[in-house]
């Protein structure tokens, strides 16, 4: 049961229901259109570590100054209402289009750290990837990444890494060691 349930929409339009550390997804905002999550396992309650759900608390009540001209504008960086936005446009309080999102913001914060390219798809990919790495099974992978199908997580979404097979073929290795004792 989560307690002190909130619900909120995200940067890309979808709904959350929040309590303790877990995200409902429930609408999705697209290039202009409100619906419903294109699948089942699109429409899903998925686990966040609970900085992510701290950061989007403290976002109520956040104001951003703007210079316009001579003046400065002050904004709310998010309604605390049910129907507000945790990521509106600051202009108008409607919902960023994702392009835009990308191109002013997650582009330039990967130049700065240093990342070549980065589009939502590789954000999309590194986050399968690090699943993996972590040692995640492929259906909680799956889950996370909120797929129907888990081929499409492991043959699309999580790439090999050396590390990975280095620490798979040291366990492994691992295995033997104690048989042969």
């Amino acid at each position: 049961m989560q307690a002190s349930v909130q619900f909120y929409r995200n940067l890309l339009g979808l709904e959350l229901l929040y309590g303790g550390e877990r995200i409902t997804i429930e609408e999705r905002y697209c290039r202009g259109d409100w619906d419903i999550p294109k699948s089942e396992a699109s429409r899903a309650t998925i686990s966040v570590n609970g900085c992510v759900i701290d950061r989007l608390q403290r976002l109520k009540g956040l104001t951003i100054k703007v210079k316009a001209g001579f003046g400065t504008r002050i904004y709310e960086a998010s309604k605390d209402t049910p129907e507000g936005l945790v990521f509106p446009s600051v202009r108008d309080g409607k919902p960023m289009r994702d392009n835009n999102v990308l191109s002013r913001h997650m582009k330039p914060a990967g130049r700065k750290l240093g990342i070549g390219f980065v589009n939502w798809r590789c954000l999309r990919t590194s986050h399968a990837t690090w699943l993996k790495m972590a040692g995640a099974d492929v259906k909680d992978a799956q889950a996370q990444m909120r797929h129907s199908r888990a081929s499409t997580t492991l043959d699309i979404y999580q790439q090999f890494t050396p590390e990975s097979q280095r620490r798979v073929v040291n366990a492994l290795s691992g295995l033997g060691s104690k048989r042969v004792q």
